[in-house]
Formats: C-alpha cells, sequence, structure tokens
C-alpha cells in the first residue's frame, strides 16, 4: 500500500498541470479564432462556451497547491526554519526535529478535520460554482484531501526520523529518472 503512495503527489500533480495546460490552451485558441472572421466556423466558435475554462483552471490550481506541500513534506523541499537547530547537539536537535514534525502532523490534521467538516456542511446545500455549476463541495474537497495527505507525509517523515536520524534533503542538482553520465561515457559518444 505505501509503495502505491511513494510518488501520488507526482503523478497528480502533473495530471492536474497537464489538464490545466490544455484547458488554457483551448480556451485561448477559442478566444482568437472566434475573432478571425471566417464566416461558417467563426458563428459555430462564437456558440462554444469557453467561460468555464479559467474557473476549471483556479480549481485544479488549488488542488496543485495542496498537493505540492505534501510533496514539500515528503521530499525536504518544504519550507523551514532550522539554522538555530542544526547548531544543538544530536539529542536537542533530535527533539526540536520530532516536535516541529509532530507539530506539523497535528496542525494539518486540524485543518483536514475542519475542512472534511466544512465539506461535509457544504455538500448537504445545493450551492454550486459560477461557471462550471460543480458542487462547491467537490471544490473544497482539495483541503481535507491536500491536509491529510500531509499530516500522513509528515508522520511518515517523523517516522523515519525516529527510526533512522535521516530527514529527507532535495538536491536541486539532481533531476531524478536521468542517469549520472560520467565522463568516459561522454567521450565515448564523442568518439563515435
Amino acid at each position: 500500500m505505501l509503495k502505491v503512495l511513494d510518488h501520488l503527489e507526482e503523478w497528480l500533480i502533473a495530471f492536474l498541470m497537464g489538464g490545466a495546460t490544455v484547458v488554457i490552451f483551448a480556451a485561448v485558441v477559442h478566444r482568437y479564432a472566434s475573432g478571425i472572421p471566417w464566416p461558417m466556423l467563426q458563428d459555430w466558435l462564437l456558440t462554444v462556451n469557453m467561460s468555464w475554462a479559467q474557473e476549471l483552471c483556479i480549481y485544479m490550481f488549488i488542488w496543485m497547491a495542496k498537493f505540492g506541500a505534501a510533496y514539500g513534506v515528503r521530499t525536504g523541499i518544504h519550507v523551514g526554519v532550522d539554522v538555530l537547530i542544526n547548531q544543538l547537539d544530536d539529542r536537542r536537535r533530535g527533539w526540536f526535529v520530532t516536535f516541529g514534525l509532530a507539530s506539523g502532523a497535528f496542525f494539518t490534521a486540524v485543518v483536514g478535520t475542519l475542512g472534511a467538516k466544512f465539506v461535509w456542511e457544504i455538500a448537504h446545500t445545493d450551492q454550486v460554482s459560477p461557471d462550471l455549476d460543480l458542487p462547491l463541495w467537490i471544490a473544497f474537497l482539495a483541503i481535507p484531501c491536500g491536509s491529510y495527505l500531509m499530516c500522513f507525509r509528515f508522520l511518515q517523515v517523523g517516522w523515519t526520523f525516529l527510526r533512522t536520524g535521516a530527514l529527507p534533503r532535495h538536491d536541486h542538482g539532481h533531476v531524478e529518472g536521468i542517469d549520472e553520465v560520467s565522463a568516459e561515457d561522454l567521450k565515448e559518444g564523442a568518439a563515435r
């Protein structure tokens, strides 16, 4: 089960980003093509309603932000101020790191629970979004889903830290999926 969750955020963010790109591209092409005086095509394009595209992309970016925060916790790129904590001895540093991770888990669990309560309440109303006519609880579902996933990632990082003493560190110079190429491999490729 945990193997499935290893790259959940990347898949969701990539899907949402790709979808938002396609929607925005289609809306922009529609907007500009509607202004070109092509007799039958312009008449047809003016009947197509693309006003929902902006609202959909806003919701997609909200979901991306919530899952992006969980990704940040998992990979060690989430915002944190640890300059003073890193100056402490290992025992005290460990206590502060554990406290910080537990606090993050608690906070995101509270936000997730309050968000779930809000979604439950709004799901029992007839409120819909202005352009999509989407039930608003679907848009607001990003709050509990993203917050609970972030809570899970705080607990996961905390558990790993308690067992190994290691925190995730993001290497800005490394791109996952690209193999390291040695100088010899480059010379061999250039010689061919």
